[in-house]
């Protein structure tokens, strides 16, 4: 039996364990479906920052405790219960405090160098939907389901909603999706090319750690620059995306790495990375 480390996030609102080099991290406010919070928003990103700079992990899957994934922002706390604190700040205050958050959670979320898994027991929606779709593959249960739901508070969107969907899903079903804040069962979110993959509600956890474990087996730097090439593809041409490909490949001939898959190829055996 693999070992299990238990990370301290600071919060009950937040459970970190890292297994076989994939570190889980689970939001845990299945009461409130897994709606973020002053308590576990911070401590997510503090994870999310710890896991992606330990070299003893190779994948973050990220997930959510009970049938919910993420419900996204606190609704009750934009109504009377509002912080005091953040109704006194200026308006340009507010605009550069939620840029900051945004930068430390999805953003950060997306710039791991490492693969990145949400799996979805249940909803994820608004913000909770944006950090799914962070991740680099998704997996969802088949009775999950998703909304953006900015449009039932009368709000536009955050976390990069409108950017990571678009990229997803495509302008036009972006925005159909933004514009109805309809739910949308995890079969059609297959379907639209929104989760990758959907699998029974009972063995969810199960294949996702089993796919999130596959991943973090794989050669470290190669797998790093995968992401690089992958990130670039939206950013670059083709003949300057080409261009850095090349630089990277031949950098990785050099590793040590690529020289046991070599070796484990010829031998017909099964390669033990280093990371090196």
């Amino acid at each position: 039996m693999s070992n299990e480390i238990k990370i301290e996030t600071g919060t009950d609102e937040l459970l970190c364990v890292i297994r076989d080099r994939v570190a889980v991290i689970t939001l845990n406010r299945p009461d409130a479906r897994n709606s973020l919070s002053d308590t576990l928003t911070p401590a997510l990103r503090t994870m999310i920052r710890t896991c992606g700079e330990n070299p003893e992990v190779g994948v973050l899957l990220v997930t959510g405790a009970g049938k919910a994934f993420c419900a996204g922002g606190n609704v009750k706390g934009m109504g009377a219960h509002r912080d005091k604190k953040k109704l006194e700040m200026s308006y340009e205050d507010k605009v550069a405090d939620l840029q900051e958050r945004q930068r430390l959670l999805t953003g950060a979320l997306a710039s791991v160098r490492k693969p990145t898994i949400a799996a979805l027991p249940g909803p994820a929606v608004g913000a909770g939907l944006a950090i799914a779709m962070a991740c680099d593959i998704r997996i969802a249960a088949q009775s999950a389901f998703i909304s953006t739901g900015y449009l039932r508070v009368a709000l536009s969107g955050d976390y990069g909603m409108a950017w990571l969907l678009t990229r997803l899903v495509g302008t036009s079903r972006a925005r159909e999706l933004m514009f109805t804040s309809e739910k949308v069962d995890a079969a059609r979110c297959e379907q639209i090319g929104l989760v990758n993959r959907v699998v029974p509600d009972e063995t969810l956890q199960d294949e996702a750690f089993a796919l999130a474990k596959s991943i973090a087996e794989g050669p470290t730097l190669a797998l790093r620059y995968m992401k690089d090439n992958l990130d670039e593809a939206l950013q670059f041409d083709f003949a300057t995306a080409r261009d850095h490909e090349a630089e990277r490949l031949i950098r990785l001939t050099t590793t040590a790495d690529h020289k046991e898959a070599v070796q484990a190829f010829i031998e017909k055996r099964k390669p033990v990375f280093r990371g090196s």
